[in-house]
């Protein structure tokens, strides 16, 4: 069957996250968005461990629904942990994703690890252990499990990142580098990025929203078309199996928090070739610029941008539908106006991705406005303008020039 999964996100009980992040609203807006598969997030943590398993009971193999409830919402047991360790002398930071097929075996996996750090600190917890023996350590529980280094080009806390990670997988995991099936590639990037490293071929790409509320889960998610369990889904992403592992879905990675060069600080972002001409260092500050992932793909591609590789799994790049109605109604995400486009259109088509992938132009105009129509049709074939993220700055996407957006004013619409 096919439907979309969201592996990683996190629980109220991480850092900066929402209290709605609970089992209940998960299953609300796993719904709303058109989610099937959702991962559990944080199974590391001594609270949400006992409330996922209280409120959640075996579904098929090694998924898991609400107790008492009719959802479909199929939930996966999913955290994500930062190990931080030194190699050669230098401090390396990488987060990785670790997924589970049952309640034993997560059980196991934090005893073991709770001798590496506080497990009640954070729903993302930081180890001082390596990120080679996290590995050994989980897969010596259960070969079944997969381990998926996170956000894989964000500069401070990932297996490529320009300020604490490595230049290849081989170099980060070793001996146990052939046991990495497939690395999360983050919002700063997407496959079309890192189609350009030949090493990362046999590697499968997924993509995941990392979300920390309700509303940002499936921002990128990933389409299977496989039996509904853990084993077909983590099989489909080891196998790179196309047949069973359909599409990625993107954000334009211009919108990622890190695509370039900058300082936050002091207001400068920068195309890696500006980087070049101040060698690395900020104008403002004199300080080193945070290298951003447009820059580290450069530094390590072996392939000329628009490479696409025979066996890689397609992917298709969206703007949420919220940003997209904001845009084409000159207002804020979250406004009363903007949210009841949204519900109307979720109401009529029954969810966000539905939406998104696959209404027709005729059906879309006669469910909301015309420009709400336009605006979702031009993000389907790329036509935007957007000021790239950097140093932890989201990017900012326009749908609309300025100079529709004036005509639209003095006409009282834009078509």
């Amino acid at each position: 069957m096919e439907f979309v999964a969201d592996f990683h996100l996190h629980s109220k009980y991480s850092r900066a996250t929402s209290q709605r992040m609970d089992l209940e609203n998960l299953d609300k807006w796993a719904k709303i968005k058109g989610i099937l598969v959702l991962g559990t997030g944080d199974f590391t943590h001594p609270f949400w461990f006992q409330e996922l398993k209280n409120k959640l009971e075996p579904a098929e193999p090694g998924l898991f629904k609400l107790k008492n409830s009719n959802s479909q919402t199929r939930f996966l047991l999913t955290t994500e942990v930062s190990c931080v360790f030194q190699r050669k002398n230098q401090v390396k930071k990488v987060h990785l994703i670790i997924f589970s097929p049952s309640f034993e075996i997560c059980e196991k996996i934090n005893n073991a690890i709770s001798k590496y750090g506080d497990l009640s600190a954070d729903g993302r917890p930081t180890l001082n252990l390596d990120a080679k023996e996290l590995v050994k350590l989980v897969l010596t529980i259960s070969q079944d499990c997969l381990i998926v280094p996170a956000h894989a080009w964000t500069p401070w806390f990932s297996v490529f990142g320009s300020r604490s990670g490595f230049n290849s997988l081989e170099e980060c995991f070793e001996d146990w580098t052939e046991y990495i099936y497939s690395i999360e590639t983050g919002l700063s990037s997407n496959p079309e990025m890192n189609w350009r490293l030949s090493a990362l071929d046999k590697v499968t790409l997924i993509s995941c929203s990392d979300a920390h509320s309700p509303e940002h889960i499936g921002r990128e998610a990933n389409a299977f078309n496989t039996q509904l369990d853990y084993f077909s889904i983590v099989d489909a992403i080891k196998k790179k199996d196309k047949e069973k592992f359909l599409y990625t879905i993107e954000f334009f990675p211009e919108e990622g928090k890190y695509h370039y060069d900058g300082h936050r600080n002091c207001g400068i972002s920068l195309h890696p070739k500006e980087t070049k001409k101040y060698n690395g260092i900020c104008p403002v500050c004199g300080k080193p610029l945070t290298i951003g992932v447009l820059n580290r793909v450069e530094q390590l591609a072996d392939r000329p941008e628009g490479f696409v590789p025979e066996n890689a799994i397609p992917f298709k790049s969206l703007v949420p539908l919220e940003e997209i109605i904001a845009d084409a109604i000159s207002q804020n995400p979250g406004t009363s106006e903007v949210k009841k486009h949204y519900q109307n259109l979720i109401l009529n088509f029954g969810n966000e991705f539905n939406v998104l992938l696959k209404t027709k132009r005729e059906d879309l105009e006669r469910a909301s406005l015309p420009e709400i129509a336009e605006g979702i049709l031009r993000v389907r074939e790329g036509k935007i303008f957007i000021e790239p993220g950097f140093d932890g700055v989201y990017g900012k996407i326009k749908i609309f020039s300025n100079k529709e957006k004036t005509k639209a004013l003095q006409q009282g619409t834009l078509f």
